[in-house]
């Protein structure tokens, strides 16, 4: 897009040659959720699961990550027009970015509110600087985190935390996210570790992190039992691509971790 859009996709290539993807919110001074930055996320994401990367690193520009969504967007609407907008953002952003067949990491580098928060908990990995902040706050206008979050951070820190980080709309510390396990990894760089990281992984097998999340998608939606039934046919798929026979073959020739994968 271009650099008057709330939001810039660029696609770039690592020095092995794989494409990574970069979504930056670039909407100052707070990377407002309003309608426009709604809609062009909805267009990238479109854009990445018609063509998905072999990673994706979603981050932002200036003093926060955001400040969360625009009040302006649930003036005046109705019962059956909230619905909607949770039924959309779900369709247009938090599923299809989970879906995508590729590693998707989060950065934050600072302030992280409500549908930014909720974002990132649709990512595979968040990193944070130690000053990065995370709040779920719309209970400020008497609503409740309706694009996923509650959810998503029971299942990374258990349904405790969340009915607790959700109830009081107080801010939490990167650090202590780190704690609960719902962020991955905090840095100093932010950038530079998600820059290295998403390289790391745009050159790994892509097909088989694909699987993994298709496996850890499975349990998710329907718990061990679910994942053990649909793993056979995930993983063995995986024997048809070209990147675990040439992985298999340099194991076997050249030892481990010397093996280079093209996503197919």
């Amino acid at each position: 897009m271009s650099g008057t859009e709330p939001t810039r996709l660029e696609r770039r290539s690592t020095d092995a040659g794989a494409e990574l993807a970069v979504l930056t919110l670039a909407n100052p001074p707070l990377n407002l959720f309003d309608q426009p930055l709604f809609d062009a996320l909805v267009a990238d994401i479109a854009e990445l699961t018609a063509r998905p990367p072999r990673a994706l690193l979603l981050r932002a520009e200036g003093k926060v990550v955001s400040g969360g969504v625009d009040v302006h967007v649930f003036e005046g609407l109705t019962v059956e027009q909230g619905a909607e907008l949770w039924r959309s953002l779900f369709e247009t952003i938090i599923q299809p970015l989970e879906a995508l067949p590729c590693p998707v990491v989060f950065a934050a580098h600072g302030l992280t509110l409500t549908a930014a928060f909720e974002i990132a908990l649709a990512c595979d990995i968040i990193l944070a600087t130690p000053t990065a902040r995370f709040g779920l706050v719309e209970t400020v206008v008497g609503l409740t985190p309706s694009m996923g979050g509650p959810q998503r951070l029971a299942e990374r820190a258990g349904s405790g935390r969340a009915r607790e980080f959700v109830m009081t709309g107080d801010l939490y510390a990167a650090t202590v996210m780190a704690e609960w396990g719902v962020v991955n990894g905090v840095h100093e760089d932010v950038e530079a570790a998600a820059q290295a990281l998403v390289t790391r992984l745009a050159d790994g097998p892509t097909r088989a992190h694909a699987a993994t999340k298709e496996i850890i998608g499975a349990w998710r939606s329907g718990g061990v039992a679910h994942a053990d039934s649909v793993t056979p046919g995930v993983s063995g798929a995986l024997f048809g691509t070209a990147d675990l026979r040439g992985g298999v073959r340099s194991f076997l020739e050249q030892g481990p971790g010397k093996a280079t994968y093209t996503g197919r």
